[in-house]
């Protein structure tokens, strides 16, 4: 469970920074620092790794099954996890305020400096990454199969998310949204029912033993609209312009700046901000929306061995809003895409 390489980079950053020991919290929502040194998929509420100059790990846990499984130390008073403090903590951002005081003299946030060294992946995180995005593959497979006129957009998700566990997901982070040209940004599932001229987006982000992997595709009921049509056009155009930009000393804005690009070339610069949109992109790893996003003003520079999605996800009024990426791997002189599935405007 034991992540050697972000131990010894974890110890680095310590000597660094003049820190004695270092927390990676995790909590149901964000296991990700925790899971970035002890990769263990915790089940209860908190989990707390203690790492100390000398390179000693200390594992607690807030539930018993967790503590049993790992082998690890159970605090059912989880605030006493913290007594004695640290120099910094991971996860800091979104501890509780109870923990944060148990730990007596305010602690550095290590948030960002334990982010920047998950950016780049190590060959075992990537294989995990390429599990996933084989998962990812085989889930819009299904989605594709079962998609049907008459069914609700909460069944199709259940479908997926169904096929997704019993392939070995450990979780899947998963947005739709169906309609005509008023079809809205993606969200949750609701009971819409799905009919014939619909377009139905969706991204698809399943976990293998913690790492996320997505796809986003968008898939049409019945003959597809002239508009519909065009907009997938655009929307291939400028999420081609992005990976064949992408290598490493690319910064997140000129990916970003390559797929709005095309969009104003046809005259539609108006849906690319935030009113329409919300990223072109982010990095994946522990955590389905890592940091950078891919914005025209986040000048952050990539490098190989990250993980990141490019997606020209948007409203237009040609078609509504529509959705389209894969997930990427930066290598030495460019880019893979590991995604297999054909990049194409799904019609059925």
């Amino acid at each position: 469970m034991i992540n050697e390489h972000r131990r010894r980079q974890l110890l680095d950053l310590m000597a660094e920074r003049g820190w004695d020991s270092i927390l990676l919290y995790g909590n149901a929502w964000r296991k990700d620092p925790f899971r970035s040194l002890v990769n263990f998929n915790f089940s209860g509420d908190h989990a707390l790794a203690r790492l100390s100059r000398s390179g000693e790990i200390h594992v607690t846990f807030s539930d018993p099954w967790d503590s049993e499984i790992a082998r690890a130390k159970l605090e059912p008073d989880f605030v006493k996890a913290f007594a004695g403090g640290a120099s910094a903590i991971a996860g800091l951002d979104f501890m509780e305020e109870r923990f944060v005081e148990a730990c007596g003299a305010l602690p550095a946030s290590a948030t960002a400096d334990v982010e920047e060294l998950r950016r780049v992946k190590t060959a075992e995180e990537i294989g995990y990454i390429k599990q996933a995005c084989d998962l990812a593959d085989r889930g819009y497979q299904r989605f594709a199969e079962v998609a049907e006129h008459g069914m609700r957009e909460f069944e199709l998700v259940a479908e997926v998310e169904g096929f997704l566990k019993e392939n070995g997901a450990e979780d899947n982070f998963m947005l739709i949204a169906s309609g005509g040209t008023e079809v809205v940004g993606m969200k949750p599932p609701t009971d819409r029912k799905l009919q014939k001229g619909d377009s139905i987006t969706t991204e698809l982000t399943p976990q293998v033993n913690g790492y996320y992997a997505q796809i986003c595709r968008t898939l049409v009921l019945g003959e597809p609209s002239p508009g519909q049509l065009q907009s997938f056009a655009i929307f291939s155009e400028a999420q081609q312009a992005a990976e064949d930009l992408i290598k490493p000393g690319i910064t997140a804005a000129a990916a970003a700046r390559a797929q709005n690009d095309v969009f104003r070339k046809y005259g539609y610069g108006d849906y690319t901000g935030s009113k329409y949109t919300r990223v072109r992109g982010h990095c994946l790893g522990l955590y389905p929306d890592e940091t950078p996003p891919i914005l025209e003003d986040v000048d952050y520079v990539l490098k190989q061995d990250m993980v990141v999605i490019a997606h020209p996800n948007t409203y237009l009024p040609l078609s509504g809003y529509m959705v389209f990426g894969d997930t990427l791997l930066i290598t030495d002189s460019g880019n893979t895409r590991l995604n297999k599935t054909a990049k194409k405007l799904f019609i059925k």
